[in-house]
């Protein structure tokens, strides 16, 4: 089963989307990264998937998950 993630990215015209994984358009546009993170985090945590911020440069800056992880850490079970 393919893993649901959803991802803070760097808007080409300015600011920070929020987009499903594999999606082409935003769920929301913000201008301020930290807006659009805790929007993310909310989403994330709504639908149990991974929420996957990017720096300025596409880079990932700090994955976060929310229910689904392939890998969980070993002492959270």
């Amino acid at each position: 089963m393919p893993r649901k993630t959803h991802h803070v990215v760097p808007n080409s015209d300015g600011g920070w989307d929020v987009k499903k994984g594999g999606g082409e358009r935003a769920i929301k546009h913000f201008e301020k990264k930290q807006d659009a993170v805790d929007y993310g985090r909310g989403v994330s945590k709504n639908q149990e998937s991974e929420l996957v911020v990017h720096k300025k440069d596409g880079t990932i800056q700090n994955p976060d998950s929310h229910g689904g992880d392939p890998c969980p850490p070993k002492d959270k079970k």
